[in-house]
């Protein structure tokens, strides 16, 4: 309940919980929180939830439209518990083997199809029987699977090989295990790309070791693509907060959550003109906001934190949704490696009749970015021309740019260490991708720290 006191401020008590951000990592703590019963708020500075995953209505089609394209595995499976528990995990669709389509510069399509074998035996099959690569090329792949195996073993000297280094790039690692350069421009390549969002020449080589050795897995299915069928707000963001407010919970939109220094014990947010007080604070925000919400700057405690946060650079995204007057493609998505765009998403077959667009995505995106709109939708149209015979004739009814400049964090070895989930602020939580917990920036990054957090303060508010 909120106490007037007869001033301008308003003092609410009745949350356990203040979790601010209302991305996948916010949303995921508050309705794990709310599933057990506390009392728990959510405070979202956008008028949208979702944060880096969200949706918006397109002016002139009508359409919700995906800030991006996101892409999740089989392997996530704290996501899928996320879904389930939202009543969303019927909106997923998932590959019960890897399927992936791609065509080369040479305008030549390929299919890499992994057969129901017990990984990582159906992805060597697989690559094995892949008619892109040369049968060297195809066998180089036997080389990788012991530095797997030590990664998914956690214990060192496994037939000889010994963990990747952080200074270590991923083109680093695959030098050092003889990875061909048809290889990693048609497989290794476009899966670093979508994994890390960076290249393969910038990005450090444990975590997309780490993130590989969980794609492949302990069933097919790990491995396989899993799409969502409906525009992200439909996806994700509108059910949890149906869950968290028919749970007891509340979630506000379109005010920031400013957080005084509080040495009481009791932790303190400003949201406008209200303040509400909680034994716990999740803060669900990105690196590149926790300063913000320090009006005052942050603790001495949380100087550290907020310091290193500050210096880690971010990777950009661009997505260009193309409207066409037909259909161009007959498989969901395609892959185009080695240019600017990497991948292509027909929305129609993914979300069905009511959306007609295509997404296609440039990751590691900073030279792309630059660019105006006008140049970068040319580009986009080209591709997407040259790469589909049944594109060249269609006509482009409408076009958007979508520019992400922070999507992500970078990963480049000597960025900032990854804080952990408590501080050393007691009661103060921190979540998202970029907490440390061995992935890229990924969906399944940003669950795992949500509900991670989410354990933690049940066990403080127990």
């Amino acid at each position: 309940m909120a106490e007037d006191d007869g001033s301008d401020v308003k003092v609410t008590k009745t949350h356990d919980i203040i979790v601010i951000g209302a991305g996948f990592a916010g949303l995921s703590a508050a309705v794990a929180l709310a599933k057990c019963g506390r009392r728990v708020i959510v405070i979202e500075a956008s008028n949208r939830l979702g944060g880096r995953a969200t949706s918006f209505r397109d002016g002139v089609t009508g359409e919700l439209v995906d800030n991006g394209q996101h892409v999740l595995f089989g392997c996530y499976r704290e996501t899928r518990r996320f879904l389930a528990r939202i009543g969303s995990d019927h909106h997923l669709h998932l590959q019960t083997k890897l399927d992936i389509s791609s065509i080369d510069v040479d305008g030549c399509r390929h299919r890499l199809v992994c057969p129901l074998f017990i990984p990582p035996l159906n992805l060597i099959a697989g690559l094995l029987k892949w008619d892109a690569l040369s049968i060297r090329d195809r066998t180089a792949i036997f080389k990788v699977v012991p530095p797997l195996a030590l990664t998914r073993c956690r214990r060192g000297g496994f037939f000889g090989s010994v963990p990747a280094s952080p200074l270590e790039t991923v083109q680093d690692w695959f030098l050092r295990y003889g990875q061909p350069p048809r290889l990693c421009e048609l497989l290794w390549e476009p899966l670093v790309l979508a994994a890390l969002n960076q290249s393969p020449s910038v990005a450090a080589a444990p975590t997309f070791v780490n993130t590989l050795a969980k794609l492949i897995g302990e069933k097919p299915s790990d491995s396989g693509v899993a799409l969502p069928t409906r525009p992200l707000e439909e996806f994700y963001t509108r059910p949890a907060r149906n869950f968290i407010e028919s749970h007891g919970g509340e979630v506000r939109t379109g005010t920031a959550g400013l957080v005084p220094v509080n040495n009481a014990g009791v932790h303190e947010v400003a949201v406008g003109r209200d303040r509400f007080l909680a034994p716990v604070i999740i803060a669900a925000v990105p690196w590149f906001s926790l300063m913000n919400l320090f009006p005052d700057g942050p603790p001495v405690s949380l100087q550290e934190i907020c310091a290193a946060a500050e210096a880690t650079n971010p990777s950009p995204i661009v997505t260009v949704n193309l409207w066409l007057d037909r259909p161009v493609i007959d498989v969901p998505f395609i892959g185009f490696p080695g240019r600017e765009i990497q991948w292509l998403f027909d929305k129609r077959q993914l979300f069905g009749e009511n959306t007609s667009h295509l997404s296609l995505v440039s990751s590691d995106a900073a030279t792309v970015s630059r660019f105006p709109n006008r140049e970068i939708v040319s580009l986009a149209i080209e591709q997407v021309r040259k790469a589909l015979p049944a594109a060249q004739g269609a006509t482009v009814h409408r076009a958007t740019v979508v520019r992400e400049p922070r999507a992500t964090f970078s990963l480049a070895p000597g960025q900032p260490p990854r804080p952990k989930t408590e501080t050393a602020l007691p009661g103060f939580l921190l979540a998202g991708d970029w907490i440390d917990t061995g992935l890229p920036a990924t969906i399944e990054g940003a669950v795992m720290s949500g509900h991670k957090a989410a354990k933690v303060a049940l066990e403080l508010t127990s």
